[in-house]
């Protein structure tokens, strides 16, 4: 028999050791009677109500017939069932064997969404070719260096292209709201990879830039082995397209590869591939996004305001928050995004004359800055022009904007939150995490007019909710601008192109995921999808 315990609590200071005791001590035995015990999910209650206190789902196998003393009133506890752990590949639909080595499966893009679906048709016999227009991890590294040290941009190979795609230089988040079976497969798989055991219990995992540039070249080599053909340095130049139907792809502007089944799992800065599938009539459709600014507070700060008296507390990790505000005059909303406790702001720049920022940490969340992304919803008629590659075109301008006030070498602008919700210009900022470097300025240059103000709405909400959040010590960086796609290559039900056959695009710069484990997830099913129609 497997109970489910769901709320039991340890304080500060108290190890995990004392879970046995715990559980006896609810059900009623003896602590030499509860074995077998497992972690399911562990979080930080740090609500300021109560002292900081860390909060288990557990799992505990008891013999069976063991009398233990609970009853309908003995809240959090239920029997449950623990299901094997399905494995993608292993179950699900098979395909009748694998194509001819002429026709194999195309992948294209080397992020979670293109790393999964490879990896979920590896596993029932279907080798595909994966396409990556970037470089491998460790050539990635000189390039981005490069760019953060000297500001040289590579347009070929930086933050956004390259192996294990954007979220290779990223906090490497794990969180996801959407309940899929295959969340847990998704971070068993990358623990297989090297990724540390915690990211299978902790409520908010994440496993840092530097574990999880291992965890894709493992993944890459795996996929070699399974018999997969990855090509690095190969852009998808154009598609061909026959009576309907995916025929083939065209690399690096001359090599053709034919094929009739193409995942498309490019990430969303991939601009000249959605600008090339418009024009060969693939059905794209704009889609609203969330554009803003990163605010960055000393992570003492925030450990203070979440933590109280408890602040600095080696139990403890950095502290984190989520906030959300609705502004009632414009109907906009505005929200934490991406949030990085322990991190850094990182220049990733896609293009010359443009300034992007985003958020990186490392597995041990060790800089002394916290920050995140604080954002406004943009609508599809804030876009100022027709077309599904409206959006494209709207943040490429305020990202151009934002490399103008930073002095035009990538530095970012940079403003005092005080002084940004005062209007007025303040004294300089002195320490930012920002690489390549940063430039004071003016915040309301770099914005549309309406998201300037429902991020002076917006912060007011958070001092409220979180007061001590508005303060001089936190610096706004600029521009916020990829927190999804704005545009979305339709499918149907089946996933594949309502307008071309054999198509199947998903991921994050397909309009269908946002962050790592949804993009896992939804290459998974992309995959599985290409499987059904191989019959």
């Amino acid at each position: 028999m497997v109970l489910k315990i769901n709320g039991l609590t340890l304080a500060v200071g108290e190890g995990e050791e004392l879970l046995p005791a715990r559980v006896a001590s609810l059900l009623g035995l003896s602590a030499e009677a509860v074995s077998g015990l497992r972690v399911i999910r562990r979080s930080v209650d740090a609500r300021r109500s109560r002292p900081p206190r860390f909060v288990y789902l557990l799992a505990v196998r008891l013999p069976d017939g063991t009398p233990f003393a609970i009853d309908k009133t003995t809240a959090g506890v239920t029997v449950m069932e623990e299901p094997d752990a399905q494995v993608a590949g292993e179950d699900g639909p098979s395909a009748a064997g694998s194509p001819a080595p002429d026709r194999r499966p195309v992948v294209v893009g080397c992020g979670p969404a293109g790393l999964f679906s490879a990896l979920t048709l590896a596993r029932r016999g279907i080798p595909v070719i994966l396409l990556e227009r970037g470089k491998t991890v460790s050539d990635r590294l000189g390039d981005v260096r490069s760019f953060w040290e000297k500001g040289i941009l590579d347009q070929g190979s930086h933050v956004h292209f390259g192996e294990g795609g954007a979220g290779t230089f990223s906090d490497g988040k794990l969180t996801s709201r959407i309940k899929n079976p295959y969340t847990g497969l998704v971070k068993r798989i990358m623990v297989d990879m090297g990724a540390p055991a915690d990211i299978l219990v902790d409520a908010r995992p994440h496993i840092g830039t530097d574990r999880l540039q291992g965890v894709v070249v493992n993944l890459r080599n795996r996929l070699i082995e399974m018999g997969c053909d990855i090509r690095f340095g190969a852009r998808a130049t154009d598609f061909i397209i026959h009576r309907g139907r995916i025929a083939g792809v065209v690399v690096n502007g001359s090599d053709e590869i034919r094929t009739g089944h193409l995942i498309l799992a490019t990430g969303q800065s991939a601009d000249d591939t959605y600008t090339g599938l418009a024009e060969k009539g693939v059905a794209l459709t704009p889609k609203p996004f969330a554009m803003g600014l990163r605010v960055e507070h000393p992570q003492e700060t925030i450990n203070r305001i979440q933590y109280g008296r408890w602040a600095g507390h080696p139990d403890l990790p950095p502290a984190d928050y989520f906030l959300t505000a609705g502004i009632k005059t414009t109907g906009r909303s505005v929200y934490s995004f991406c949030m990085c406790p322990g991190g850094l702001v990182i220049g990733c720049s896609v293009r010359e004359g443009g300034v992007i920022t985003n958020g990186m940490s490392r597995f041990c969340r060790d800089s002394p800055y916290a920050n995140s992304a604080v954002v406004v919803n943009v609508r599809i008629d804030d876009m100022g022009s027709e077309g599904p590659l409206a959006g494209l075109a709207f943040r490429r301008h305020w990202e151009e904007a934002a490399f103008r006030a930073g002095g035009g070498n990538y530095f970012a602008p940079v403003e005092r939150l005080t002084d940004f919700l005062a209007g007025k210009k303040g004294s300089p900022i002195e320490g930012c995490s920002f690489r390549p470097g940063f430039r004071d300025a003016d915040l309301r240059e770099v914005l549309p007019p309406f998201v300037s103000e429902a991020l002076k709405g917006g912060f007011a909400e958070f001092e409220r909710k979180m007061p001590g959040f508005v303060t001089r010590e936190a610096t706004l960086i600029g521009v916020e601008t990829r927190t999804s796609s704005p545009v979305r290559v339709v499918r149907g039900e089946d996933g594949q192109s309502v307008t071309t056959a054999g198509l199947y695009p998903c991921g994050e710069g397909s309009g269908y995921a946002g962050g790592i484990i949804s993009s896992a997830l939804d290459g998974i099913r992309a995959a599985e999808r290409l499987v059904i129609s191989m019959g």
